[in-house]
């Protein structure tokens, strides 16, 4: 998705203005008298088309919230014990229902929060490096960022023995130590979004290799410990870790929005964006800190959900059409795909696996898809 293809998706919608403002403008009849073509009358299709693409995304965005809603209460009220969905929501409100405060308040609550959470900064920090990069493979899991969280946090377990806040710490280092690495590496006076994936796949194979002779070389219990935050799990998130996280996807996920109309000029190339009074690099760079400071802290409460932050963003972008930003809709997605990958890892297996596991069997077939396709259209 270049910009000369940018180009001519601007020039259908203008056409297809020009055409049902011209079809409104002709007379009665096949041979009736016919006015010329006014400005004015494309640029009320124009205007009636961005009203149509904004309904649509806002239909979208409230099914998609509903569903979170849905699946949200489905992971409370589903268990080894299922309860009535009236005493969930009356344990919700304040009241005292019994054999609830810790099976809900202590257990499954945490979890289906930073669930969500999670899910929410996953999606949101793909969808701004692939619409900012304008390549769909420009995922965090793609290009490094996720395996410098990885391999600093078993750096963390195995060498220095640390967990809890430390081990969160390290995590968010390592990734944004990671990203930092990737763009000096890809730099060229501009971000080229082929060299950036190219350099971030590198850097993440040697990572990789580093963390897996770690693990080699580790003993038992720091072997089973690093093995189980590398997974991706949400078996042993607690209240303490959703304040920082929660106060970061606000925060991060904001910043994302406002700079999402920046961001969506930038798929039109660096010199029609500087020429519309956007500053490109500065903007690149913020979308980058932003993003990765997202997934990084995120990545430390419930470790590599994989593949959320790959998938969220082109199912967003079917959902509310091609070419538009879908960055709020992705970290619904996001959302909900880990709170139903949650679901299946508890319910479906005879024994409950980690969330991760889930999320890797649904993203590799699909990125191998998603891979042949590009190879058709000759996109990568």
């Amino acid at each position: 998705m270049d910009a000369k293809q940018d180009h001519m998706h601007v020039s259908d919608m203008v056409s297809e203005a020009s055409d049902s403002a011209g079809s409104g403008a002709s007379g009665t009849g096949a041979t009736g008298p016919q006015r010329p073509l006014q400005e004015s009358d494309i640029a009320l299709r124009l205007r009636q088309l961005r009203r149509k693409a904004s309904l649509r995304s806002l239909a979208i965005s409230i099914a998609l919230a509903a569903l979170l809603f849905v699946l949200f209460f489905a992971d409370l009220i589903f268990g080894h014990q299922i309860y009535a969905v009236s005493d969930v929501l009356a344990f919700i409100a304040g009241r005292d229902v019994p054999s609830m405060s810790f099976v809900i308040g202590e257990l499954r609550m945490p979890r289906v929060i930073v669930g969500a959470l999670c899910g929410i900064a996953f999606g949101m920090a793909g969808a701004s490096f692939q619409h900012m990069l304008r390549n769909v493979m420009a995922s965090p899991d793609i290009i490094g960022i996720t395996a410098g969280a990885n391999t600093t946090a078993v750096f963390g377990i195995i060498v220095l023995g640390v967990s809890g806040v430390r081990l969160s710490l390290l995590a968010v280092a390592g990734g944004l130590a990671t990203a930092a690495l990737v763009a000096w590496l890809a730099w060229d006076g501009v971000f080229a979004p082929n060299r950036l994936i190219l350099m971030g796949i590198g850097v993440a194979a040697a990572l990789n290799a580093v963390s897996s002779w770690m693990l080699i070389r580790g003993d038992q219990w720091d072997i089973q410990a690093a093995s189980r935050w590398l997974t991706g799990s949400l078996a042993s998130v607690q209240w303490p870790g959703i304040p920082p996280l929660l106060a970061t996807v606000l925060a991060c996920g904001t910043a994302l929005l406002l700079l999402n109309r920046r961001v969506d000029v930038l798929r039109f190339g660096s010199d029609v964006a500087t020429g519309l009074g956007v500053r490109v690099n500065p903007t690149q760079g913020v979308v980058i800190i932003v993003a990765v400071l997202l997934l990084s802290v995120a990545t430390a409460i419930s470790g590599p959900i994989s593949f959320i932050s790959f998938l969220a963003g082109p199912i967003a972008a079917q959902c509310v059409g091609p070419r538009k930003p879908a960055i709020a809709q992705a970290g619904l997605v996001g959302a909900c795909v880990v709170l139903a990958s949650d679901i299946v890892a508890q319910h479906l297996p005879p024994t409950q696996l980690p969330v991760g596991v889930i999320t890797s069997v649904i993203g590799g077939p699909v990125l191998v898809i998603l891979m042949i396709r590009m190879t058709r259209r000759q996109e990568f």
